[in-house]
Formats: structure tokens, sequence, C-alpha cells
């Protein structure tokens, strides 16, 4: 029997049984239920003293997701579990890592220290926002990436005249990082926010008549960035637009905008699940590279080859 065990919150339970396949072991038991008013209760229902426990939990909205994933942390410490890591493909709150202005939270280093605090003693976590977060952990981090998964895929695709698109200044280094490996050329898309959640692009850099197009980003939230710069690019002379992206948030009307937007194809990994498919997305599974970093974690074995590619 392993001396490991794996556990799973609601809002990641596909991914963290798929994680369990790829290492021939058995989810943890837990029971999580809602009390009347929506507080949530958490029991783990076999024996987990000792244990090398990993809790499974991405932590994208609505908050109960997080604070699920505090709870079940807790009650691990308090069952008597060896060691805790928190497998959080997506992290959440992560957009606010700075104070840009007066009087607002950095949520970032808040859930940093929660996590800390409920009793977790390392994170493993893929495609910060920003890789820079690791360093808001007083606990260790290993911070994977999903290029792995998604480069093969774009690379089965076999598209001629390839270029790769940052849809704003932030996405460049991940953008130059899949340009290398793709042998394509690079383009940076200049975009002015005009408030939260609403973008407009202004102008792009690079040459895009006559190219295949992918857009790479870490994220899509309400698709608004990411559309209008698919727009930009056809409207600059592009043959055709695809889009790479590790977690599909896709909140409020974004899978109507993906729907009828001019991108071919979007590849996504599973950190998100999608709450309705839709022909254009494909879904990448990313179990395989967590499932990997869960063992060599608990076997005290380097994971940096997983670290597939750093910016």
């Amino acid at each position: 029997m392993p001396d490991f065990k794996i556990a799973s919150g609601r809002a990641s339970h596909q991914l963290a049984n798929a994680i369990s396949g790829h290492l021939g072991v058995e989810l943890c038991k837990v029971d999580i239920r809602n009390y009347s008013d929506g507080e949530l209760w958490v029991k783990y229902e076999e024996n987990i003293r000792g244990v090398d426990l990993f809790i499974v939990q991405s932590t994208f909205a609505p908050s109960d997701n997080l604070m699920e994933l505090l709870i079940l942390v807790d009650a691990a410490r308090r069952a008597s579990a060896k060691r805790i890591t928190a497998v959080i493909p997506y992290f959440g709150y992560a957009r606010q890592d700075r104070k840009d202005q007066p009087r607002v939270s950095i949520t970032a280093k808040l859930v940093a220290n929660l996590l800390t605090t409920a009793g977790a003693d390392r994170v493993i976590t893929m495609d910060l926002h920003a890789p820079q977060l690791q360093g808001f952990f007083d606990i260790p981090l290993d911070h994977l990436y999903a290029s792995t998964v998604l480069i093969r895929a774009l690379k089965d695709l076999e598209l001629e005249d390839l270029a790769i698109a940052a849809p704003d200044v932030g996405g460049a280094k991940m953008a130059r990082a899949y340009a290398k490996r793709l042998h394509a050329d690079l383009l940076l898309v200049d975009k002015r926010r005009v408030h939260p959640n609403k973008s407009e692009v202004m102008n792009i850099i690079g040459e895009a008549k006559g190219k295949n197009i992918i857009i790479v980003d870490d994220l899509i939230d309400t698709a608004g960035t990411f559309v209008n710069c698919a727009r930009a690019l056809i409207d600059a002379g592009a043959k055709e637009v695809y889009g790479a992206c590790t977690h599909p948030v896709f909140s409020g009307p974004a899978l109507d905008k993906l729907t009828e937007s001019p991108c071919a194809k979007i590849l996504v990994t599973d950190t998100v699940p999608l709450t309705k498919p839709i022909d254009k997305i494909e879904v990448l599974s990313s179990a395989k590279i967590f499932a990997e970093a869960i063992i060599r974690t608990h076997n005290n074995r380097s994971i940096s080859s997983l670290f597939d590619i750093t910016f």
C-alpha cells in the first residue's frame, strides 16, 4: 500500500480522479457538505494519521472553492497527516499581486498566508499569473508549466508560416518561450485597458500578414482581451488565428464571445472544468504532469524536469 494519499475538493474532482488513475491509487474518501446557510463541513472518512497527503483543489470563483481548500487543509492537520501538500491547478486571486492603486488588497499574498496558517506544508501549482508570486509563500512551492502539453498539441496542428502572439506586454515572456520552442515569429499586441475586464487593442508590433498566429496566455477570463486581439490580427492580414491558454476561467459572456470570435481553435487544459463545451475549444489533460510531480515530491526526488520552460 502506498504511504501517500490524494484527496480532492469538489472543484477539481474530475482532475483529481485522473491524477489518481495515473498513479494507480484510489482517491481518499472525504465527506464535504454544506449546511443550509451555506457553511462548509468537511470530514476525512479514512485514517490519514502519518500520511503524506496531497489535496487537489483549484481556487476559481466562487470563493467557497478557496474556503473548501483551507478547511480540507485544516482538517488534515488536525487529523495528524505527516505532510500536507496543496495541489492547486489554478491559483485564484493571483491577479491582485501588487498595490497598483490606493486602498486595495494584495489578495495573492493574503491567500498565500491563509494556506500557510491553515497548515499546508507545500504547494504545487501551474502557470501562476505572475511567476514571482512564488516569493509570496513562506513554504516551498513547485511551479509547473502547461507548455509540455500545449506545445505538443500545437505541433500536431502542423501550421506553416507560424507566429506566436502575446495579447499584452505581460505575456511577452511566455509568448517568446513558445515562439522559441515552435521556431515561430513573435508578435506583441499593445493593449490599453479602459477599466477591469475591459480592454482596447491599440496596435500590433510585428508582421501579422500572411501568418497563422497562435495567441498564448496563462488564462482567459471574460475573453474580451483575447477576442479583441484575434480580431485585430485578422484585420492585420493573418491567415488564421488559434489560441492556447492554461486556465479556461471563462466567466460571464466568455463562451459566447469565443464562439463568435474568428479563432479557428482554442487549446486549453483542465485546471478549470468547462461549464459547457463548445466545438472551438479542445481540452487537454494536465493530470499526467501533476501525477508525476506528486510522486516525485512524495519520494523526495527532483521535479525540475517538469518545469518545462521558465519565463
